[in-house]
């Protein structure tokens, strides 16, 4: 079964690398490092602007007059938040992200939940990409859609797959499916209003379709439901603040590449999406997240606007889709770069797990990467593949640490305007501290819109996934300063045990006793003496008779059990042993036969030595170990016997000394 593990372990993984095989340099010229750190920002242009017609599309087709303004509203929320991390990335050039800002300056607690929600928001940044990817895709392969939710899980295991290999996407192959995506969605607005500038009447497929009642709408109701797609919509923002992680990939300096980058990945996203929502706007462009009365569900926005505008010609609308999947499944890539990495930091600082904190065979965080695959094809399945289910549980946990960073950057830049005397640097403190303080006011309009209109979509299991890894994290740093404590070495010498005591567990006077009293000697023991437990009056005369007749120079004790039980008599000596000499530290040696991996020449035959003749033996060594791990002073030493393989034990006359 090990070798069998072990040999399917490699098949997945390949041969591990030696520790000095470190990778390449990440540093990234200007060049590079946009156009492939903007794939996250990008590739929301995907699914955001369809978010906004999703929404209004509840209240029918009157309801979309409202897109454009709804639109709008959203790339607001874009402006002052693009601005708000352009100071972020210069004050905290060494990266970190939201939690590294949130944690320095509202202290470790504010920073758990910032950290809770970036782990939420990495894993549904992997669910959401996918299942987009999914539905792009099956406008080219319509057939895909009954199978969406298998199809994203089925990309998901792929992609972790091929993390877990160590094998990394290639910039100029990332940066190039950006550009071209960029360029086909910028071609697509482009070619779309000069037609409609030229006088041309487009109207999308989906125009005539009945998404829902069309009735009266109270003013209210027609304000609520705008602010749920001017909610849903602003998940265009997601990727924006990916740049606070990854500022170490700009060269020097890097604080000041990075904000430049953020700027220009920043303002195409604006504008890229503005346009597509107007665009949509004027075509006619319905979304619903249900089928219509005709029993149709609507392609993605974009597979729409494609249609339309190069009149369904696969030579345009095919380039199109496969850079959208293209793109999107680089963004979900990214985060299994991005978030093994942050789970890293998050270990190292005692929020998650140690483990987390290693890396695999191939150099990559391996069990990051083995829990971010799962929890995201896990959300895929649950949801159906719908992208607009999702979003509930994306926003919440995306707009939840933007309000932390962009509060925590209001309190650091008060801080820099206590100190800074500098009346430039003081100006610029102020515009900065203005900027942090609208866009978390911003961020917080969104998280509580959600709360408030959206908690049936999703958003209360956010809270709850939020909830449950804040209070994980910090059972876990509560633990691990309680055990730093207790093994912090004190001041001076340490105590060290007043005697050195073994114990031997004696069955049968055979080889692994031999083997287990070799070794009990060899560690020089104040005192030594074998222990049995009488179950059977008969059996215990005859292993008295036989230690005499061996000459075995080891004094040996057996204590009675009235009911036949092994376990609590040996138990109950020891922890006598212990309440005798308090000071004294006491080591059992108990034998564990060992299966080997086959028979050997001349020894036993015909595999009766297997893996699967393991539960066969050890079962009262393991509820001794069981039992005594639990013992202050006492060590359970366990000396292994390899049944089919083992070579000769020491000789006895060391035993008889």
């Amino acid at each position: 079964m090990t070798r069998s593990l072990s040999v399917f372990k490699r098949l997945l993984v390949g041969e591990p690398f030696a520790s000095g095989q470190r990778p390449p340099s990440l540093a990234l010229s200007k060049r590079y490092a946009i156009p492939v750190l903007a794939v996250n920002p990008i590739s929301s242009l995907a699914y955001a602007p369809e978010q906004v017609f999703l929404v209004l599309g509840v209240a029918g087709t009157a309801a979309y007059a409202y897109s454009v303004w709804t639109g709008l509203a959203v790339a607001a929320v874009m402006v002052v938040v693009i601005a708000s991390y352009r100071y972020t990335v210069q004050a905290y050039p060494g990266g970190g992200g939201d939690y590294r800002v949130v944690a320095a300056n509202f202290g470790p607690g504010a920073g758990r939940l910032a950290a809770a929600a970036l782990v939420l928001d990495y894993i549904l940044t992997v669910a959401v990409s996918a299942s987009a990817a999914v539905a792009a895709l099956d406008v080219l392969v319509p057939g895909l859609g009954p199978w969406r939710e298998w199809a994203g899980a089925g990309a998901i295991v792929l992609l972790a797959a091929f993390n877990l290999r160590g094998l990394r996407v290639s910039g100029r192959f990332a940066a190039a499916v950006t550009v071209a995506f960029v360029a086909g969605v910028a071609a697509l607005l482009i070619a779309g209003f000069i037609r409609i500038g030229a006088g041309e009447e487009l109207t999308a497929a989906t125009a005539s379709a009945t998404t829902a009642e069309d009735r009266e709408w109270t003013s209210a109701a027609l304000f609520i439901l705008c602010a749920r797609a001017f909610a849903a919509g602003s998940v265009a923002v997601t990727g924006i603040e990916t740049f606070t992680t990854r500022v170490r990939f700009f060269r020097p300096p890097r604080g000041r590449n990075a904000a430049a980058a953020i700027t220009a990945v920043g303002g195409a996203t604006l504008a890229l999406f503005t346009g597509v929502v107007v665009l949509a706007y004027l075509v006619g462009a319905q979304s619903s997240a249900e089928p219509g009365a005709a029993g149709y569900l609507q392609h993605p926005l974009l597979a729409q606007l494609s249609d339309t505008v190069f009149n369904a010609s696969p030579a345009a609308v095919t380039p199109i889709m496969l850079a959208t999947a293209g793109v999107l499944l680089l963004a979900a890539n990214t985060a299994f770069v991005g978030f093994p990495q942050l789970a890293s930091v998050f270990a190292e600082d005692s929020l998650l797990p140690r483990q987390l904190h290693k890396r695999g065979d191939r150099l990559v965080y391996s069990n990051g990467i083995l829990i971010l695959g799962a929890g995201a094809a896990l959300l895929v399945v649950l949801f159906g593949g719908r992208t607009f289910e999702l979003m509930g549980l994306y926003i919440v946990g995306v707009f939840l640490s933007m309000v932390l960073a962009n509060a925590a950057m209001v309190r650091h830049w008060r801080r820099v305007l206590g100190v800074e005397r500098d009346e430039a640097r003081r100006s610029r403190a102020r515009r900065a501290l203005a900027t942090a303080l609208l866009a978390a006011l911003a961020c917080a309009v969104v998280l509580v819109i959600v709360a408030l209109t959206d908690y049936r979509r999703g958003g209360w299991i956010a809270v709850l996934i939020i909830g449950g890894c804040y209070l994980l994290m910090r059972f876990i740093a509560q633990h691990y300063t309680a055990v730093r404590e207790e093994i912090e070495l004190p001041q001076g010498k340490p105590r060290l045990p007043a005697r050195s005591h073994a114990i031997v567990l004696v069955s049968s006077v055979n080889l692994p006793l031999m083997r287990m009293l070799s070794y009990a000697k060899a560690t020089r023991p104040d005192t030594l003496t074998g222990l049995s437990v009488n179950v059977d009056a008969a059996a215990s005369r005859q292993l008295l008779a036989e230690w005499e007749r061996r000459g075995i120079k080891v004094s040996l004790t057996v204590v009675d059990s009235p009911y036949r039980e092994i376990t609590g008599p040996i138990v109950d000596y020891v922890k006598a042993r212990r309440r005798d000499a308090p000071r004294d530290v006491v080591t059992v040696y108990l034998p564990e036969y060992v299966v080997g991996q086959g028979p050997q020449p001349g020894r036993l035959s015909r595999g009766y030595f297997t893996w699967s003749t393991n539960l066969l033996h050890n079962q009262t060594t393991k509820a001794i170990r069981r039992q005594l791990k639990y013992e202050p002073g006492v060590m359970v030493c366990i000396v292994p016997w390899i049944l089919g393989e083992s070579t000769e034990p020491p000789p006895l006359r060391r035993v008889h000394k």
